[in-house]
């Protein structure tokens, strides 16, 4: 009798899917309002928010979202030295929902406690969830598990897609703090899930690499240490005892990833003991590193200048018969790219299985070559956008075609290159090295969303003016990157040895 399969693939990924699915529907639908939120009056409505300025939100936007990712290295570490990653995951989406439940108090302190506290939980429960589904496949073709991958990142786009749709209109037309609750709630509804079904995970799940006494003791005394070092940090800042300027602590944390990035990719080459053949494929990780970075730059204006334009540059008429003020959320548009993962994924996972069975799928570095230049060319329809309103009589606001259109763009391009690059980690890593090697991928994603809060900064409504030339500047960025990907095919190649 063969084993259960969810789609011809593992049951384990229903498990992992579903899970993801709820903590994406937290992670968005907090995600959608956060922005909307911290730049919303304090007075004069009936919802206020933080009053913020836009550049203030932008770099506390970009500098949560790069921590989220930044956290998966030390969440990786956590795993597979201590806990395993089952019970990461499940100490991750309790913190994930008490944090939303910080957030829907109300107090302003305990505002950015929450985000701090969804930091953390990210961290714990994103690289490792993610490590569970490669294990998976550790006796599949290469194809079907970029296909496994595939269809996991749907389930991710899936609660991508509702939480805008319900979280931000609760939020945006109630109230900001239910919405926040409801996020909390549904990271509770998925964590039940994956304990129900955890006989389903890879039976390897709970392990952790530190087995003696003596391992698990200094293991977890340096964890001690962090977090007596991060807590002290938090109490002190919650204290006053310094100026906590967004922008000018989102570029030091900028230099912060590119140095621990360094560090940990330093000391895996030169302390790892990795065999010749690893240490190439560690090399061409490190080259995904700021492929990822790159691309996540642009992608993760999104939630940021993308949720700004919507709000003040976008005719949101229809459907406005539905609410008082005759205007549809701006946060449904944040709905836009997970529906096209959702429509498309399941065309990419044919696609590059079926290449594959004609020995003609575009290997790892090609895919990233388009992943970059299709996100590059949705800057091209943004910019035209962003030139109209520049034109336009004041007070111009244009269709929403614009933005779907640069969706659809953007999406190709991360169908292209999120889930191959997860994939390919898992692939490329050292086996003792699996969650911590994640963790560097989430970490190049974390550097691409800080720089992305800070370039938002410079693209709201108080500098329009400027748009148009500057998301030209992303276009060209990107391109070229992809363009000198696409060169670098064959060398990539060789270094990745029988890996494909």
């Amino acid at each position: 009798m063969s084993s259960p399969t969810f789609l011809g693939h593992p049951r384990g990924l229903a498990t992992l899917f579903f899970t993801e699915m709820w903590e994406r529907f937290t992670f968005y639908g907090m995600r959608s309002l956060l922005v909307l939120f911290m730049t919303a009056a304090v007075v004069g409505g009936n919802n206020p928010g933080l009053g913020l300025t836009e550049g203030e939100a932008n770099a506390i936007y970009g500098l949560y979202l790069s921590c989220v990712y930044l956290f998966a290295l030390p969440g990786g570490w956590i795993a597979d030295r201590l806990t395993g990653q089952r019970n990461a995951v499940i100490a991750g989406g309790l913190l994930i929902a008490a944090g939303n439940f910080m957030l829907a108090i109300g107090d302003r302190t305990l505002f950015f406690l929450g985000l701090v506290v969804i930091v953390l939980g990210v961290g714990l429960l994103k690289p490792n969830i993610s490590a569970m589904v490669g294990k998976l496949y550790d006796d599949m073709p290469s194809s079907k598990r970029d296909a496994g991958f595939s269809i996991f990142y749907m389930g991710i786009n899936l609660g991508a897609v509702a939480a805008p749709l319900l979280v931000g209109t609760i939020g945006e037309k109630i109230s900001w703090q239910v919405g926040f609750a409801g996020a909390g709630l549904l990271m509770l509804a998925g964590l039940v899930q994956f304990h129900l079904m955890r006989s389903t995970l890879p039976a390897t799940a709970n392990d952790a690499s530190a087995k003696t006494p003596e391992e698990r003791k200094k293991a977890w005394t340096g964890l001690a240490i962090g977090v007596a070092m991060f807590a002290a940090f938090i109490a002190a800042a919650t204290l006053g005892a310094f100026d906590l300027e967004p922008v000018a602590i989102a570029q030091k944390v900028g230099v912060a990833i590119v140095l621990i990035a360094a560090f940990f990719f330093g000391y895996v080459f030169l302390f790892g003991k990795l065999t010749s053949e690893e240490a190439k494929r560690v090399a061409v990780i490190l080259v995904l590193f700021f492929g990822a970075a790159t691309f996540f730059m642009g992608f993760e204006l999104a939630g940021s200048t993308f949720n700004l334009f919507a709000r003040d540059f976008t005719d949101r008429s229809a459907f406005g018969s539905f609410f008082t003020d005759g205007q549809h959320p701006a946060s449904w548009y944040q709905s836009l790219n997970p529906l096209f993962v959702v429509a498309f994924s399941p065309v990419f996972a044919a696609l590059w299985v079926q290449l594959g069975k004609r020995n003609l799928e575009p290997s790892i570095p090609a895919k990233f070559a388009l992943g970059l230049i299709q996100m590059g060319l949705g800057f091209i329809v943004i910019a035209y956008a962003a030139h109209l309103v520049v034109t336009g009589a004041e007070g111009t606001k244009v269709l929403p075609v614009w933005l779907l259109l640069t969706y659809l763009l953007h999406t190709f391009g991360e169908l292209c290159l999120s889930p191959i690059g997860l994939s390919a980690v898992t692939k490329l890593a050292p086996p003792r090295y699996v969650s911590q090697m994640m963790g560097t991928w989430f970490a190049g994603t974390a550097l691409g969303n800080l720089l992305s809060g800070l370039i938002a900064g410079h693209l709201g409504a108080d500098d329009i003016a400027s748009a148009p030339g500057r998301y030209l500047m992303i276009f060209a960025l990107a391109c070229t990157l992809g363009l000198l990907m696409a060169i670098m095919i064959k060398p990539i190649k060789r270094l990745m040895g029988t890996v494909r």
